[in-house]
């Protein structure tokens, strides 16, 4: 048996070494067909502990607890096991064989037989798991719709294989030392084999036994080598095989990740790079013409090496597809299927780019010259309407365990379809236009942007008109394209003013001066028209000596945070909703609870539930500020979706979408709109003027179709707060009211009149008709006000006093044993340490 396994084994590995080894030569070479990606090997300490934090805690993986634990299990059995492998050799010739030093070392021992049982155990429920999320079950909506099963199979079946068979080779090895006794069988312990010792008795015992025991060594030591041969074989000739693959490829993916410090590939996207240097507007005169066919990727080769890395790297798990908001609405994207298909097309190509032409067959011809965006006459690899798809949410690579870029990727693709070939959606052509003419995606007149604090009744401050530069006040806000042009948005933007100048927060506006970041334009592809803006406003934004900025849209929020440091600004910007928290901790601003004396107050008593916006919470890890000013609005219930904070689902306007068809599958924002109504809010919070476009629309559908009551309405978190801070305070309770009455000797009728001089001026009350009722900036306390109790009550029960004490004590207030009131209503609680404390995503700077 010795020989045949020593003979088995050496003759696999001879054959297997070389083929690995010109397999990994083949995929070394494939990725280094792609261009250069600078700055991926910065801070390699921070990377390297980052990398090891990734992959021996699984903190991506983890996202699914329960099918990361597992996966950890196999994970660690892989590694610790080829130490096995590797044993096993040296057993074909010394069955007896164990590593120096650590062979017999009780914690090396514990570790092999627990890894190598709970290897097994661990792979049996993700094989059963695979077959429970089948597509030929549930089709589409199967993360593994679209992966190649049989591989996943077979992987699966090699981690059983490969941990129990450490079980029964240690078994084996145990019954040898107890059959050869003396000073070998002192090792032959329930200390030293734990769990083996058990297996041991699938084995004869007795000295007689010693050459059957040997010959079993050898046969399990020459069935795990084999086998480990066996899947190098595989995986070397199918190079695209990234379930297998990914155990060594994720190591450098993640280490060469876009960022040192483990964050996402997120925020900001990447800037076109020509020769491996970011483009310069103000040197594209100096550009080659092939330089110009380098605007975006046109070609796979195209792509860094750290993108066709990432290709290698995808392991077809779907969590990505699970995720993406135009594959769950029937629409063809996915992100898996994506990187998939350019990591088939980059593997058949890469090795044809220096071949002799006249030795190419025609199949190889074809993939040679195959475009790389085109629909299935022109044998695209990716289809156009998959490319357009996108919504830049981010789901993708949040959900990716190995940091594969796809946004990146997607919008490279982009880059090229728009600025060489001219080849996108038609309903971008009036964006570009407006953008390019107006300064504003709606092409709207530029001198409208003061428009929304027309009807304001205070002073709003424009830079250059009020105040000479940003250095006379605290904060610039960016009021944005939305927050000027747009109808709904206007609201937020005057609830945000309204709220920051009754918190006393000197603030100025740019006015005319602002123009949009570009954000749109840059997620559509067009990197020149994004740069002539950035550029623009980077200029104001020096000029005026800009260095905190507050915004209400979370687009303009992320560019301006993320993209416009590479064109030479350096600024602190913070979304409206941590702004606003900030105040509400500093006790500035003081939200009011509802009425409860019997008149019904239309703000308070609702139950609230909020949509994370992409590009605050995914792209920014923004997502406590907003729910934590929602949480302190009195009187307000706060339902959460289902689908929140960094798994929430998209509104579809990101990626520019907010201004393409939507002609694909359902529609996104209905989808979300569901989800939302389904939670019984009356209102939905939203953070960003997208977002509240989207499902206002959303909205509207539902209520036509029936499915969503009249009364549901959208509203921005400010306009929330600030119907809540300019609620009417809560008048004294009818007892107290009795008893002072009383002993006036007044049992008159009493009513709140307003004198003439106390009447709202007209022209200063804000138009809400979209927002709540109580969300009016300038509704007087009056209107809130209820009538006196007219009938006087000679004495007050003790159940009247203890009622008015219960009243009293839900609204803050303090009485005596009587139930008169000693303090004030509507206060706020004192605030704990904890309250002092920022929100965990509260002002961080844009660094």
């Amino acid at each position: 048996m010795q020989l045949v396994a020593i003979i088995v084994s050496l003759a696999i590995t001879a054959v297997t070494i070389p083929v690995t080894a010109i397999a990994v030569r083949k995929m070394v070479r494939t990725i280094r067909a792609g261009g250069p990606a600078p700055g991926r090997a910065d801070e390699p300490v921070a990377r390297t502990v980052n990398m090891l934090k990734e992959t021996f805690l699984h903190t991506r993986m983890l996202q699914w607890t329960w099918v990361g634990a597992l996966h950890w299990f196999a994970y660690a059995a892989f590694l610790l096991l080829s130490t096995a492998i590797a044993q096993a050799f040296f057993q074909l010739f010394n069955p007896e064989f164990v590593w120096p030093l650590i062979g017999h070392f009780f914690l090396y021992e514990w570790a092999a037989e627990a890894l190598g049982l709970l290897g097994s155990l661990a792979i049996i429920p993700l094989i059963i798991y695979r077959q429970v999320k089948h597509p030929r079950r549930i089709e589409r909506q199967s993360r593994f719709f679209g992966s190649r099963m049989g591989q996943a199979y077979f992987v699966e079946v090699m981690v059983l294989l490969e941990s129990s068979a450490i079980l029964f080779i240690r078994g084996a090895e145990y019954n040898l030392l107890l059959a050869h006794g003396g000073e070998k069988a002192e090792y032959a312990t329930a200390f030293h084999f734990p769990i083996a010792q058990y297996f041991g008795a699938l084995y004869p015992t007795g000295p007689e036994s010693i050459g059957t025991l040997e010959n079993i060594i050898f046969f399990i030591a020459m069935i795990k080598i084999a086998s480990a041969m066996l899947w190098l074989l595989v995986i070397a000739t199918h190079l695209t095989m990234g379930v297998a693959w990914h155990r060594f490829t994720a190591w450098p993916n993640i280490w060469f990740k876009r960022n040192a410090d483990g964050s996402t590939a997120l925020g900001g996207l990447e800037p076109i790079r020509i020769r491996g240097k970011a483009l310069d507007m103000e040197a594209m005169e100096e550009l080659e013409e092939e330089d110009f066919e380098k605007l975006g990727v046109g070609k796979v080769e195209d792509f860094s090496w750290k993108g066709i890395l990432d290709f290698t790297t995808c392991t077809e798990c779907g969590r990505c597809q699970s995720q993406c908001p135009a594959w769950n609405t029937e629409k063809p994207l996915s992100p898996k299927l994506l990187v998939m298909g350019l990591r088939e097309h980059a593997y058949a190509k890469a090795p044809l780019l220096d071949a002799d032409p006249e030795t190419l067959t025609e199949e190889q011809k074809a993939e040679l010259e195959r475009p790389l965006i085109g629909d299935e006459d022109l044998f695209g690899v990716i289809d156009p309407d998959v490319l357009w798809s996108c919504t830049n949410c981010g789901a993708c690579v949040q959900q990716c365990p190995v940091d594969i870029e796809h946004v990146d990727h997607i919008d490279d693709m982009r880059r090229f379809q728009v600025l060489v070939e001219s080849n996108f959606p038609t309903e971008l052509n009036n964006i570009f236009k407006g953008l390019e003419r107006k300064g504003n995606p709606w092409g709207m007149n530029p001198k409208q942007r003061m428009d929304w604090a027309k009807d304001l009744d205070f002073e709003v401050k424009q830079v250059g008109v009020d105040v000479e530069d940003l250095d006379e006040v605290d904060w610039l806000f960016w009021v944005g394209c939305a927050g000027a042009f747009e109808d709904r948005a206007k609201k937020t933007t005057q609830a945000v003013a309204e709220l920051l100048n009754t918190a006393g927060v000197d603030f100025a506006v740019l006015g005319d001066g602002e123009t949009c970041t570009g954000d749109p334009a840059r997620r559509a592809g067009n990197e020149i028209v994004f740069m002539q803006l950035a550029m623009e406003n980077a200029e104001v934004l020096k000029e005026t000596k800009a260095k905190k900025v507050v915004s209400t849209c979370a687009h303009c929020f992320n560019t301006l945070k993320n993209e416009y440091a590479e064109f030479g600004v350096e600024l602190e910007v913070v979304h409206h909703t941590q702004l606003l928290n900030r105040l509400v901790r500093e006790k500035k601003l003081t939200p009011v609870a509802p009425s409860t004396n019997g008149t019904a107050d239309p703000a308070g008593n609702k139950t609230i539930t909020y949509h994370d916006p992409c590009f605050l919470g995914r792209h920014n890890q923004v997502y406590e500020a907003p729910r934590e000013l929602l949480n302190v609005i009195p009187g307000a219930t706060f339902a959460e979706m289902p689908r929140n904070s960094e798994q929430s689902f998209c509104c579809g306007a990101g990626g520019a979408r907010m201004w393409m068809e939507e002609t694909l599958g359902s529609r996104i924002n209905v989808n979300r709109t569901q989800e939302a109504v389904a939670t019984g809010a009356e209102q939905i919070a939203v953070g960003c003027p997208f977002c509240r476009v989207m499902l206002s629309d959303g909205l509207t559908a539902q209520q036509a179709a029936g499915e969503a009551g009249e009364e549901v309405e959208v509203l921005d978190v400010a306009q929330m707060l600030l119907a809540s801070v300019k609620r009417a305070p809560e008048p004294a309770p009818q007892g107290v009211v009795a008893q002072a009455e009383q002993a006036t000797g007044t049992a008159a009728s009493t009513q709140a009149e307003p004198d003439a001089a106390d009447q709202a001026d007209p022209g200063s009350i804000t138009d809400t008709a979209d927002a709540a009722p109580a969300a009016d900036a300038h509704q007087a306390p009056q209107e809130t006000a209820v009538e006196a109790d007219t009938e006087v009550k000679d004495d007050p029960s003790p159940s009247s006093t203890e009622a008015d004490q219960e009243v009293a004590a839900e609204h803050n207030i303090a009485v005596d044993h009587a139930g008169t009131a000693e303090g004030e209503t509507g206060e706020v609680p004192p605030s704990t340490d904890a309250d002092e404390a920022d929100a965990a995503d509260e002002d961080k700077p844009s660094g």
